[in-house]
């Protein structure tokens, strides 16, 4: 059986002495550390830590390290997550018509390879409701247009909410967040497909075919309300030619898209990732 580890992700003011300090609060409660990572962004005048270590043996109880690393925090002048890794998140995948991210997810979750649950599904379309029940999974078909956006949103955000949900993923989820949904529920991963910041928007493969790219890629990111400009988690990429068409970089991209959303969900989920200035640093 894997022993539970406690996570701290700590964001603070750059000086001298910090990998001491934080490490040596968990060496003074005994705390056998299995991973540290660190990060000064000269720039911004940044230190970023991520240190795991292992609950058995730690001298506080796991009720009280959530107020002792506020203290730590508060003490070095920065900002502090504390997760566990027997924590798994409630997850909502959104989808409208294509189904190879959806399955992708579902597969990898049943076969344990990514640590969270999924109790819902939302979809603007029907089409993809006989997946959901092969995994056991709520589906609720909630349409969208132009005129019944905010209507669609408000019983969206009621439908997350009977379900306990703390994440959503956009696993080709064909639709426009509005600002207001964003300030109500700010935790989304999106998939896009391409390698962003090239071909944002809609049709990115027929917009990189007729620039005749000989690369083409997928970007798993946070969503803000700036379209397809959210700190990006994971991309991945893939080679082509002019021999491929259309139909061949689409069926080529979906690949990308399927290991890029995967690696961002599981990075995320293992808290590898740090937003921070509109950006994402990332301890693989």
């Amino acid at each position: 059986m894997t022993s539970i580890t406690v996570i701290l992700q700590l964001i603070c003011p750059d000086r001298p002495g910090l990998v001491s300090a934080i490490a040596g609060w968990v060496a003074k409660n005994d705390g056998n550390i299995r991973h540290a990572d660190h990060h000064t962004d000269e720039g911004a005048g940044l230190f970023l830590s991520r240190i795991e270590w292992d609950l058995q043996g730690f001298s506080m109880p796991r009720q009280s390290i959530g107020s002792a690393v506020n203290k730590l925090a508060d003490r070095l002048g920065g900002q502090a997550q504390l997760n566990f890794s027997d924590e798994y998140p409630r997850v909502a995948i959104f989808v409208s018509k294509q189904s190879h991210c959806l399955l992708d997810l579902l597969w990898r979750v049943r076969s344990g390879e990514i640590q969270m649950k999924v109790p819902l599904i939302i979809s603007n379309h029907l089409d993809l409701s006989y997946i959901t029940r092969d995994f056991d999974v709520d589906f609720q078909h909630i349409p969208v247009n132009s005129h019944n956006k905010l209507e669609s949103e408000k019983i969206i955000l009621n439908t997350l909410l009977d379900h306990r949900i703390e994440l959503i993923v956009l696993a080709k989820y064909m639709q426009v967040l509005s600002p207001g949904f964003l300030k109500k529920f700010p935790l989304i991963i999106n998939i896009h497909h391409s390698f962003l910041p090239a071909f944002k928007g809609a049709q990115p493969y027929h917009q990189a075919w007729n620039r005749g790219v000989k690369l083409i890629g997928a970007t798993a990111h946070y969503v803000t309300e700036e379209l397809d400009d959210g700190p990006i988690i994971e991309q991945t990429t893939l080679q082509v030619s002019h021999r491929d068409e259309v139909d061949d970089l689409i069926r080529k991209g979906r690949d990308t898209e399927r290991i890029a959303l995967a690696r961002a969900l599981r990075l995320h989920l293992r808290r590898q990732v740090m937003v921070y200035s509109g950006r994402t640093a990332v301890f693989a």
